[in-house]
């Protein structure tokens, strides 16, 4: 039988395991931690292909040197030397143009355009936890403010895509949890959203209930490819298999960079936590000015945001939450923002240029999958589906081309 090892346990990870046991694959998955254990949690769940976009643009170059001494801005640097970390900056800023916004977009729109189908057939192949619609809210507290996102949906439309987007006289009807102080919004719909951590922990049993082997707790420490495809444990042991699929996030350098993937990867941390909401909310709410994004979550509201460039282990910073806070209590109301719970801190694989690494590597038989940036739950089954076909046909989707890790 053939046997493949996937390294990583979230969704991009898991939705590769699913997809090659699709194809007849004895898949085993390997996790450090455990299922959803990285940035596959508590992130806010977006299923938006609409909002799936570069994450330079040219608005970077006025908003990041802001935000650089803003201790409530959602993007934040640590003021430390790191050689490596601005380095990395330095390359993410040079692709702030209308012109990388647009060659990103276009390589993005394809797979876009195939990510909510990709749910439906994990949905049908046994994942029970389910996707939701929206409408989505996306408000603003004044006309200036919305004219950037609402420019950006246009982009995004030129480029084949379709938004759904209407403005709302009475936003409150729609989200009560908006304050007053929201004055101008829109309805975006054709996008979905999940409870990220429940769809995840339910693809990982179904890779269980389809015969798959899921072991959490072992770290890999390399990949060996010397005389076949294989994975070292931290223990020793050592997985051999017919194939690899290095799925691990915002540690990606780690295990690939030796194997010839030298597009820089880097931990853009998200944050969220839950809070009370009267009335319990029904449909999630962007707030784009303050990059939060707002979902209901087990009849809570989860908020999550910030773009933090640390190292991916590093404790959780509490006033990156508070920063949440702050930028959120004035647009927010009914909520009772003093007593957070599920307060987390998720590593996103963030590179240069906004693109994933999606294929083969230099090793023959070992294949990356990773660097989705903010967009990996979104683009999570979609990837693990072209990924899969590549492994086991040899043949590459034009829509993986532009997402070559050896670029």
């Amino acid at each position: 039988m053939v046997r493949a090892v996937v390294v990583g346990a979230g969704m991009v990870g898991l939705a590769t395991a699913w997809h090659l046991q699709e194809h007849g694959v004895q898949v085993t998955v390997v996790d450090r931690t455990g299922v959803a254990a990285g940035s596959s949690w508590g992130n806010a769940g977006y299923l938006t292909p609409a909002k799936t976009t570069p994450l330079a643009d040219p608005s970077l170059w006025t908003y990041g040197p802001r935000a650089l001494v803003d201790p409530d801005a959602a993007l934040h640097v640590p003021f430390r030397f790191d050689l490596r970390l601005w380095s990395f900056l330095a390359r993410f800023a040079g692709h702030g143009t209308m012109r990388a916004w647009h060659r990103t977009m276009a390589a993005l729109t394809p797979i876009n355009q195939l990510a909510l189908a990709a749910f439906d057939e994990l949905s049908d192949g046994g994942v029970h936890s389910r996707t939701r619609t929206g409408p989505f809210v996306v408000g603003f507290t004044a006309e200036r403010e919305a004219e950037g996102f609402v420019a950006e949906m246009s982009r995004v439309a030129g480029h084949g895509q379709d938004i759904p987007l209407e403005r709302l006289d009475h936003p409150q009807t729609l989200a009560p949890q908006l304050s007053g102080a929201v004055q101008v919004a829109y309805r975006l719909d054709g996008q979905r959203f999940i409870e990220p951590g429940p769809f995840v922990e339910s693809l990982g049993e179904a890779v269980l209930a389809r015969g798959g082997d899921l072991r959490t707790g072992v770290r890999a420490v390399a990949v060996d490819h010397q005389s076949s495809p294989g994975v070292v444990l931290d223990s020793g042991e050592r997985l051999a298999a017919d194939s690899v699929v290095v799925a691990t996030g915002a540690w990606l350098p780690e295990l690939v960079r030796p194997l010839g993937v030298r597009v820089p990867v880097h931990a853009g941390r998200g944050y969220s936590f839950t809070v009370a909401s009267q009335p319990p909310p029904q449909h999630p709410i962007y707030l784009p000015t303050q990059r939060i994004a707002c979902t209901p979550y087990q009849d809570r509201l989860r908020i999550a945001g910030t773009m933090e460039f640390r190292r991916p282990d590093e404790a959780l910073q509490p006033r990156r939450i508070q920063a949440m806070v702050n930028q959120a209590q004035a647009l927010l109301t009914g909520v009772d923002l003093e007593q957070r719970q599920d307060e987390w801190v998720g590593a996103r694989p963030v590179t240069p240029d906004g693109l994933p690494l999606v294929g083969a590597t230099r090793a023959p038989g070992v294949y990356v999958a990773g660097g989705h940036g903010m967009w990996g739950i979104v683009l999570g089954p979609a990837t693990g589906k072209l990924l899969a076909e590549q492994i086991v046909t040899g043949r590459r989707d034009a829509v993986l081309a532009p997402f070559d890790p050896l670029r």
